[in-house]
């Protein structure tokens, strides 16, 4: 057979020549600023590769991205992956020491900034000393000054007018390392995450079977996930694999803004955090405004109640896909069917060919049976890490297996639900609560947008379980809340404190920031009503 690279950059060329017309379309509040066509940008991003070649990068040299989900971010994605550069993608909304300081671990001497991040960059850079290079993207052409700065700065259109040229791609081994990703640090120190080119293309065949994304030509894709987390859950790679014509909605993402450009654009599949889709649920509710075209909304992130899902799929008319995966998993670890007429309460799907699953016990002993019990969730597979970045030693355990650090269980027909992170256990009087059990039974309250169980030090039980919620509309008795638990767990796992929040924090990736909210908790931010079990 003949030798042929498993490289990112052959999805593109795959789309510029087979749907050359399909179009990738850009958003600014709702409304189209921006309209091109794969073979368009295909010629554009591989011009672009020889511009970062003129600023002096080479091979394997990381590039770091700084940038929303927008024409230039995806021409940037696939000028550096497919030269054989890999592309750091950072996540705007940490703090600027934390940035810095992957930065600096990347050793990234170029950053490519959305211009209306600029501000941010600025507190960055003196913290970056390596930092070169920076490529300003999404500028208006009337934009002239962006003020003092120790990197030469360009603006992406002047670079690739200045320095443009038809460059080599996929000249390169298949492992070459191609993007960078930090975990979200919700639970833990965020750790760079290297995707390779072949990790990267077999996670995208993975991602257009049947039962999983299931991607087509026919399709119009928003992408209202972060590229700058996790490969956008792989979709940019996905979507011109399948000529399917996609939607970058840029950085607003309110319910009146999608809402315009779904219509407008006729979107048939959306994918993001449950956050956005329950803004653009109130959002229709407000307005009886309808999305008739669209089909799917896959989810992922933190667990969606159950009576939110149900919400979602009356008010939207369309099927909402659960899912559950990692960085560290490029990030598809399970999903939910898209032609499933049910699916079982709380389960985050199967796991599609190319992702093994096994339970063990804390000691890491593999359990048996499989099925039908509680566990700690191992994964397997080629788009599964093996180390972290510049980490000296393997992640896997003696199977070659990495700890996702999840408790789950499998059902009969596979499918996975998530129960729990080891890590986020109670130890109250030497017994163990599980805040996931609990969170399950408080999140099917129709009142309920976001719950959440933390643990809080007690001097006689050693740890409690304390419950937040996020309500819709009115605040809802935490008495009510607390009787669902009656009878569906042990009364000493029953919080005896309930806090009300007006908004849950969240990570970019969707999940419940439980460290943050430990800390708002302990430091009176949050304020807890003793409530009797």
């Amino acid at each position: 057979m003949q030798p042929y690279g498993l490289t990112i950059d052959k999805f593109l060329d795959h789309a510029a020549k087979w749907f050359q017309n399909r179009q990738i379309v850009e958003a600014d509040a709702g409304r189209v600023c921006g309209r091109i066509d794969y073979a368009v940008l295909r010629d554009r991003s591989n011009r672009m590769s020889g511009a970062l070649a003129a600023l002096g990068l080479s091979v394997g040299e990381r590039v770091g991205t700084l940038a929303w989900n927008t024409q230039h971010h995806l021409e940037i994605y696939y000028a550096a992956m497919g030269m054989g550069l890999v592309c750091h993608t950072l996540n705007p909304r940490l703090t600027p020491a934390h940035l810095a300081a992957m930065i600096n671990e990347a050793e990234d001497r170029v950053l490519a900034v959305a211009v209306d991040l600029m501000p941010l960059l600025h507190e960055v850079a003196p913290l970056c000393p390596n930092i070169a290079h920076v490529i300003v993207l999404d500028a208006p052409a009337e934009e002239a000054d962006f003020g003092e700065h120790p990197a030469r700065i360009w603006r992406f259109e002047a670079l690739l007018e200045a320095h443009g040229a038809s460059a080599a791609w996929g000249d390169f081994d298949e492992n070459a390392p191609a993007g960078l990703c930090y975990t979200s640090g919700t639970t833990g120190s965020p750790k760079g995450v290297v995707y390779t080119h072949r990790s990267n293309y077999l996670h995208t065949l993975r991602a257009l079977q049947a039962d999983s994304i299931a991607l087509t030509a026919d399709d119009v894709l928003l992408l209202g996930v972060p590229m700058f987390h996790a490969n956008g859950w792989g979709l940019p790679f996905a979507a011109p694999a399948a000529g399917a014509k996609l939607v970058l909605p840029g950085r607003a993402l309110d319910g009146a803004s999608l809402a315009r450009i779904m219509r407008d654009e006729g979107v048939t599949v959306a994918v993001g955090v449950q956050t956005l889709w329950l803004g653009l649920v109130d959002h229709l509710e407000a307005t009886g405004e309808d999305l008739p075209a669209l089909r799917r909304v896959l989810i992922g992130g933190s667990s969606c109640p159950d009576a939110l899902i149900r919400k979602m799929e009356q008010r939207l008319g369309a099927r909402v896909q659960t899912s559950w995966g990692m960085t560290e998993l490029s990030p598809m670890g399970t999903i939910a069917p898209p032609g499933a007429t049910a699916q079982p309460l709380g389960s985050s799907g199967r796991a599609p060919m190319g992702v093994d699953l096994k339970l063990t016990d804390a000691a890491g002993n593999t359990l048996d049976p499989q099925r039908d019990i509680l566990g700690h969730l191992k994964v397997k597979g080629p788009s599964v890490i093996e180390r972290y970045f510049k980490a000296e030693t393997s992640a896997l355990d003696d199977e070659g297996y990495f700890d996702t650090g999840d408790l789950a269980m499998i059902d009969g027909d596979g499918n996975l639900t998530i129960c729990g992170r080891a890590k986020d256990l109670i130890k109250s009087g030497g017994e163990w609560i599980n805040p996931t059990e609990i969170e399950a039974i408080i999140g099917r309250h129709p009142s309920v947008r976001h719950v959440a169980v933390i643990a809080r030090p007690d001097v006689k039980w050693g740890e409690r379980p304390v419950l937040i919620v996020e309500t819709q509309g009115d605040a809802e008795d935490p008495g009510v809340l607390l009787r669902l638990l009656r009878g569906k767990v042990a009364d000493w796992w029953i919080p005896d404190q309930v806090a009300e929040v007006a908004a849950m924090p969240l990570a970019a990736t969707g999940k419940i920031d439980k460290i943050r909210l430990s800390a708002d908790y302990a430091e009176g931010r949050i304020a807890a009503n003793k409530v009797a079990r």
